[in-house]
């Protein structure tokens, strides 16, 4: 399922994990009837055991707990931290669990990669934030700069809804492959919807609202983005923005926790900033968000990052909304990061590096976008959902 626009919702922005954290314990604290959470990353940490001692006391209180994480992102959480949930009354999920071949994860490819958390079908929380401490600025150095927001109202349900109806989809059904309708995206504030990508029915929905968001754009496009390193359509939608008077930026990691996915992303530089794009990196510390706004109204929040990885093999999960209050947020604060911890890149003078540089990228960008499909065309195990009962570590779903 995949629904479709709604309107008449509200939205808080949350950055980092100092605002995000305490809001998702808050409203688990407050549920009725119903908790779900999906997490790509679940450590046991101090962060983690909160989130674990707010999920606890829910279901004690007789909640229905759903929590799934990844099986390479959260595949270090001991049999003590999950039995003291599963002894609870939660049912604990592993997205596609798999013991390590001397010491390295070997399940690599088409992780659960969403961040969702849902609450009585009334309050939904979706982004790009682990339940880590890496996400809270007292981490050092190393913590990260990230982005959720909170949802209220019918979008929040049908995130709720969605997430209830992954928990029976370890073998989906096969269905035709063809892209998603692309609704208009209404004017007016409130509206909103959830945009998911999956290997099924769902591969390439998340660019593309990219894609129209840009192509939409009359005035401003602002996009800060983990790993970049998107499809050649998407490139050549913010090239066009940025030629017909757009002003186009892009905020982009200059403090990397992955060394390759900057170079990949240097590698486009020089033709974005040809065409007019500005791009700036952030020196503070990691940045970690998935986010864009366009205009004054146009925005999206979710775990999607614009590389290979998250375009073409992970199960993402954004929510794009047109609201204005929403973009004024968000803008604010990635307009504050620019201006206070970012550093402009500029073209690369030197003409023979620019020439390598162009033809390294293109050897490069061509290998990774094609990458996956090579990838998902090799013989394996197709990924499945696990369940963990207080009487098994690991038993299919």
């Amino acid at each position: 399922m995949n629904p479709g626009w709604r309107e008449h919702n509200r939205y808080t922005l949350l950055e980092n994990g100092t605002e995000y954290f305490p809001a998702v314990i808050e409203a688990i604290g407050a549920a009725r009837s119903e908790v779900l959470v999906e997490t790509f990353i679940l450590f046991d940490d101090a962060v983690g055991r909160d989130i674990q001692r707010a999920l606890i006391d829910a279901a004690r209180r007789g909640v229905s707990v759903d929590l799934t994480v990844d099986g390479y992102g959260s595949d270090e959480l001991s049999d003590e931290f999950v039995g003291a949930m599963t002894e609870s009354g939660i049912r604990f999920h592993v997205f596609d669990p798999r013991p390590r071949f001397l010491g390295v994860r070997t399940n690599v490819f088409r992780r659960m990669h969403r961040k969702i958390v849902a609450v009585d079908r009334e309050r939904a929380f979706i982004g790009g934030i682990n339940f880590s401490a890496d996400h809270l600025p007292d981490f050092g150095p190393e913590a990260k700069q990230d982005y959720a927001a909170l949802v209220e109202g019918p979008l929040a349900a049908d995130i709720a809804d969605y997430a209830r109806a992954a928990l029976g989809n370890g073998r989906p059904r096969r269905q035709r492959r063809r892209p998603a309708r692309l609704d208009p995206l209404p004017d007016g504030d409130g509206g909103g919807r959830l945009v998911v990508r999956d290997n099924i029915s769902h591969q390439s929905d998340i660019e593309r609202y990219y894609r129209a968001g840009v192509r939409s754009a009359r005035t401003d496009v602002l996009i800060a983005n983990a790993y970049f390193f998107p499809g050649y359509h998407l490139l050549r939608d913010l090239a066009n923005a940025a030629r017909r008077g757009v002003r186009v930026r892009l905020l982009l990691q200059g403090e990397p926790d992955v060394l390759v996915a900057r170079l990949a992303a240097t590698m486009l530089y020089d033709y974005l900033i040809d065409a007019g794009v500005q791009i700036y990196e952030y020196c503070k510390r990691p940045l970690h968000g998935k986010v864009a706004c366009v205009d004054a109204d146009w925005s999206t929040i979710g775990s999607s990052n614009l590389d290979p990885l998250s375009l073409a093999l992970n199960l993402e999960a954004n929510v794009v909304a047109r609201d204005s209050s929403l973009n004024a947020a968000l803008r604010q604060s990635l307009d504050r990061l620019i201006e206070q911890d970012c550093r402009p890149v500029e073209m690369a003078k030197n003409s023979r590096r620019r020439l390598r540089r162009l033809w390294i990228g293109v050897i490069v960008f061509h290998f990774l976008r094609r990458f996956p499909a090579w990838a998902g065309s090799l013989p394996a195990h197709k990924p499945r959902l696990h369940s963990v009962t207080p009487d098994t570590r690991r038993e299919t779903a």
